[in-house]
């Protein structure tokens, strides 16, 4: 049967026992680190695209892409205090729906993980740049973006070279070299086996937070109501549309700014009172989180104003093309760096601050974004891997990937793959692009976790539930509808990735994995070397 390799539940929990963590985690502590998961990434990389998806009506945005994550947030709960190991959402619909929908999961995670480690590498690279800009050391265009190249190939493929597109080819840059080197440490440094310390990022998160709330503290008094108006140039947005702008577009977008929380539901082990604590944990950090972002967002637009950014012919521009790239270059050229829209600034909070005579305190938000990112980079990459390496582990890919370093004990094989392909994809794509890719593969993932969870409890009411999704069958569906719609807001190329990407999968599954899986062929068998489990967590206090 197609559908009728499913992993035991006790198999799986076999390796989850070892870890025997103790419940220390309170309702306040699950809400702290939430809220340090969440905030940072999307917050200081994607403003400005969600700027110019929505305008100003990028406030409701956020809105919309917190309460789908908190619903999905609540399934995935469910299912991670039932199997707390790694894999994610891979290992839970391998116990639940089977193995080929396991294998898709799986696959759409790694699109997922490694490509939003290469928006995050890109974000941290255009503050990087704008820091030592800012301190008299210039970086080459040339060297820190990719927007020339993008512009000779949009060319290359048949588009008009527009007055937009050749500004761009004149001004734009070739390869963004400070986005490699970030992957680049960063695979080292999984190579060897440092990861963060609690106390470090503990520390990052105070700094992540103390910008922001001294960004949302100068923005919020100077803002203007005019600034406002039009609320919503593009519209809320059609999901069937092809550009992904409008209101949905934006939250299509913003999601990625949400992702993380799984930080919380996967601490389910280490909580007290989990039925009561994963839930405030979950919901509190995210209404947090969205909050703390609307005020941000509210600074932003109020200061300066963040209308979309149109041709001369007056359509408003996709973000991420060659076409924007070029118009926000000639309107820098004729006016003035001060004169920049938000939309066009490669690190729009420090822009904002800089426009409203704040500089200095814009330099340390750009420093805050630069010591703060890496750390995400790490940890969505150290998740890719750890994905990689359980399917390996599992048979459907070759066991070479799960090859474990001689002396550092850790994947080395799957984490310079992984490596490589990060700094691939850093190098050469903007990153408004690389996020929406990434939010196709968790948008799939999230919609798998909400039908395992519905389908787990009609097929194994009985098994221990240490946090129950309240009302699933309302939570679960209306999740399932917003990844749906969240996935049909974004621009084509980005729904055509995750197709594009699965087919790739399948011919990869049913030409190798399906006749080598060890399911298939009756291995049940747990690793016992603990080096070999990288899902052996550590705990969190």
């Amino acid at each position: 049967m197609l559908f009728g390799r499913v992993k035991p539940l006790d198999a799986i929990l076999a390796t989850a026992e070892k870890k025997g963590l103790h419940r220390s985690l309170g309702a306040f502590q699950l809400t702290m680190l939430g809220i340090g998961a969440v905030i940072g990434t999307g917050i200081f990389v994607l403003t400005s695209e969600a700027a110019q998806k929505a305008g100003p009506g990028m406030l409701l945005s956020f809105v919309v892409a917190g309460f789908i994550c908190a619903v999905a947030a609540l399934c995935y709960s469910e299912l991670a205090s039932m199997v707390p190991v790694s894999g994610s959402a891979y290992t839970y619909t391998y116990a639940v729906t089977g193995e080929i929908l396991a294998w898709m999961v799986g696959w759409a995670l790694i699109l997922e993980y490694a490509v939003g480690a290469s928006a995050v590498s890109v974000g941290w690279s255009n503050h990087a740049v704008g820091l030592l800009n800012g301190i008299g050391l210039h970086v080459p265009a040339a060297i820190s973006n990719a927007d020339a190249l993008m512009a000779h190939m949009y060319v290359a493929f048949g588009a008009d070279q527009t007055p937009d597109i050749a500004q761009a080819m004149a001004t734009g840059g070739w390869i963004n070299v400070p986005a490699i080197i970030v992957v680049a440490i960063v695979t080292w440094l999984l190579i060897i086996g440092t990861t963060e310390s609690a106390r470090v990022n503990s520390i990052l998160v105070l700094i992540k937070i103390a910008a922001l709330t001294a960004f949302v503290a100068l923005t919020i008094p100077v803002l203007k109501a005019e600034n406002f108006n039009p609320f919503m140039p593009t519209g809320f947005g059609n999901p069937f549309s092809s550009s992904g702008l409008g209101v949905l577009g934006a939250a299509a977008s913003i999601f990625f700014a949400y992702v993380g929380f799984d930080a919380v539901s996967t601490a389910a082990e280490e909580t007290k009172n989990p039925q009561r604590n994963v839930p405030i944990g979950l919901i509190g950090s995210l209404a947090i989180c969205t909050v703390f972002y609307i005020l941000v967002a509210s600074g932003a637009i109020g200061a300066i104003g963040a209308q979309p950014v149109r041709s001369l012919a007056g359509a408003v521009l996709s973000p991420g093309t060659p076409e924007i790239a070029g118009r926000c270059a000639a309107i820098v050229a004729s006016a003035g760096a001060a004169a920049e829209p938000l939309v066009c600034s490669k690190e729009a909070l420090v822009h904002v601050l800089d426009v409203i005579n704040w500089p200095l305190i814009g330099r340390l938000v750009g420093l805050a974004a630069v010591l703060a990112l890496p750390s995400v980079v790490l940890m969505m990459m150290f998740g890719q891997t750890r994905i990689f390496f359980t399917m390996a582990r599992d048979g459907l890919l070759p066991a070479k990937l799960a090859s474990v370093h001689p002396r550092f004990r850790t994947p080395h094989v799957v984490t310079l793959l992984t490596g490589m392909a990060a700094a691939v994809a850093a190098a050469i794509l903007p990153v408004g692009k690389l996020a929406d890719y990434s939010n196709a593969g968790t948008l799939f993932a999230f919609f798998m976790v909400a039908i395992s969870v519905m389908v787990l409890r009609r097929t194994d009411p009985g098994r221990t539930r240490p946090f129950r999704t309240p009302a699933v069958f309302v939570v679960a569906p209306l999740a399932i509808i917003g990844c749906v719609v969240l996935y049909l807001s974004l621009p084509l190329t980005a729904k055509l990735v995750l197709p594009i990407w699965g087919a790739i999968g399948l011919v990869i599954y049913f030409g190798y994995s399906r006749s080598r899986s060890h399911v298939g062929r009756g291995m049940m068998d747990v690793v016992d070397d603990p080096a070999l489990q990288p899902e052996v967590a550590k705990p969190l206090h």
